[in-house]
């Protein structure tokens, strides 16, 4: 497979037509479309289904889309990092991080970095840890910034010194929001919106957010689950439920409908940014770490 055909490919997935795609590219229809045929005889599979006006994937096609782009991603970044020099450090640093206020702590490094080296740019990648960890494994990340309590012992980490505040985010009028902090039993048969990745066990067997509620989280009414908080602040304004979630990530403040009350006995979690052991950094990312282990 060629970089470039797959190039193609990608385009033609996107437009979900082919002679959107020919023009995107700047190439003629009936040259695509053999680079395509000759793709799909190469791997043995049938790619496209072809309409009269557009295409669709087939479920070959779909697999091929995601491996496709995780290869330019990463053919990209490897160019990236072969441009960048000692001499004359550029090129990109790539960050996943799930949503935490702890995150100004990098923004502080990031500026300065940019202060002094106007080549040196940063991907952000938000999300949560199941996706962050598996593009840092793929080599697509150079760092994670992950919340516990996802397992850490596979990689080098610094633990941040700051940490983030459990609790329950909800509709100011709510009769909860009386309440200055929030017990087991006062989330007892309440509808509630929780983070996914932290309620499921497997993804951690020594959770302290777990362990909070005990036996008691198998009889929560988890009505819905979230990926990432904002969506979840939607539904908390609408009345759906009650937000589990981290301070200071949704607007809580005196112009808002939601406010926020703190778990109680406290739920804290402590944020690790991580990469893999015995990566070979790019010079950006080598003087990014360098950074990290002067602050912190």
């Amino acid at each position: 497979m060629e970089i470039r055909v797959l190039k193609y490919f990608l385009a033609v997935a996107k437009e979900n037509s082919i002679t959107k795609a020919s023009n995107y590219l700047h190439l003629t229809q009936p040259t695509l479309s053999r680079q395509l045929k000759d793709l799909e005889k190469e791997l043995g599979q049938k790619l496209l289904i072809r309409g009269q006006y557009s295409v669709t994937l087939t479920p070959e096609g779909h697999i091929l889309r995601q491996r496709a782009q995780e290869i330019i991603d990463m053919v990209d970044k490897t160019q990236d990092e072969l441009k960048s020099t000692i001499d004359n450090i550029s090129g990109t640093i790539y960050i996943g991080s799930g949503e935490s206020h702890t995150i100004k702590l990098l923004t502080d490094i990031i500026k300065e970095i940019q202060t002094q080296y106007s080549g040196i740019k940063f991907d952000i990648l938000s999300g949560n840890a199941f996706d962050l960890v598996e593009k840092l494994d793929k080599g697509l990340l150079d760092f994670a910034v992950l919340i516990e309590p996802i397992g850490i012992s596979k990689y080098d980490f610094l633990t941040l010194p700051d940490k983030d505040r459990w609790g329950v985010i909800m509709k100011k009028n709510s009769p909860l929001a009386k309440l200055k902090r929030i017990k087991h039993f006062d989330l007892k048969n309440l509808p509630l919106i929780c983070s996914k990745q932290h309620i499921d066990k497997k993804m951690s067997q020594d959770s302290k957010f777990i362990k909070w509620f005990g036996e008691d989280l198998k009889n929560l009414n988890i009505v819905a689950t979230y990926n990432l908080i904002y969506n979840a602040g939607l539904m908390a304004q609408s009345g759906i439920g009650y937000v589990i979630g981290l301070d200071k990530l949704l607007n809580t403040m005196n112009n808002s409908n939601l406010t926020f009350r703190p778990l109680y006995p406290i739920l804290e979690s402590k944020l690790n940014i991580v990469w893999k052991k015995g990566h070979i950094f790019s010079p950006c990312a080598k003087l990014f770490l360098e950074k990290l282990k002067e602050k912190f």
